[in-house]
């Protein structure tokens, strides 16, 4: 099984300034590669912190993305963050700095070239799609706050993740009370042990009460133990399946 955390940084996503969609892409693009996102800590930006938080994750996965503070301004801070936690000075890419002058061009300022810094031994991962690289170290890939450029340097680097047994997943949208179905759950969960059973209520839709989903690698395991909740359920209360 291969797993992954995230690290997400920043204080405005802590006092609710900024909405953190990039999580639930990652949860999403992961899962969809077959790599199962086991963590998500949101830290402050404090180098501490985030040197903490990271060697915690690190230590734990095989792939750990942190999300933001990687910009020209005094809070952008993840950087020294990184390199704190693997004991390393921050340098210089010449690479990343002759980047970064070209596209400012007289627009440039000794901050934009912050974002040419790096911990020393980094590696540097770019493509054709995406001319700004990447910053990984070890098994941390460092990626930007901005969800279009987190999703854009994201796709660049997904074959990576990608794993031999992807997940598969089957829903049911039902009418159901969780209460009524809960004990079904319980006996599809012991009979079925290798897949994940969520149970998700939407309290004021009109066109369905309580989703279930299935979740595995075992496509077969999948739907048969999806089979078994409908056919023990009136067929008037399972609105779909997907």
């Amino acid at each position: 099984m291969t797993t992954a955390a995230a690290l997400i940084i920043g204080n405005e996503i802590l006092t609710g300034k900024i909405d953190d969609t990039n999580t639930r892409y990652l949860a999403r693009e992961l899962f969809r590669l077959g790599v199962e996102l086991r963590r998500v800590i949101v830290c402050p930006d404090d180098l501490d912190t985030i040197a903490a938080d990271l060697n915690a994750l690190r230590a734990a996965h095989d792939y750990v993305f942190t999300s933001g503070g990687v910009g020209p301004t005094h809070d952008d801070i993840t950087i020294d963050g990184v390199a704190l936690a693997f004991g390393r000075p921050v340098v210089r890419s010449e690479e990343v700095a002759a980047i970064i002058a070209h596209y400012y061009g007289d627009r440039l300022t000794e901050e934009h070239l912050r974002m040419a810094n790096m911990p020393e031994g980094a590696q540097l991962i770019r493509n054709a799609e995406v001319p700004w690289p990447t910053v990984v170290i070890e098994n941390v890939y460092v990626l930007p706050g901005v969800p279009e450029i987190f999703k854009m340097k994201f796709r660049a680097l997904e074959e990576r993740f990608r794993t031999d047994a992807p997940f598969v997943s089957h829903a049911v949208y039902t009418l159901c009370d969780e209460g009524t179905i809960a004990a079904r759950l319980s006996e599809l969960a012991a009979q079925f042990p290798n897949l994940t059973i969520g149970s998700y209520m939407k309290w004021d839709d009109a066109d369905y009460r309580v989703k279930i989903t299935f979740d595995g690698r075992d496509a077969d395991a999948v739907h048969a133990a999806a089979d078994a909740l409908v056919g023990s359920l009136p067929e008037e209360i399972v609105v779909r399946r997907e």
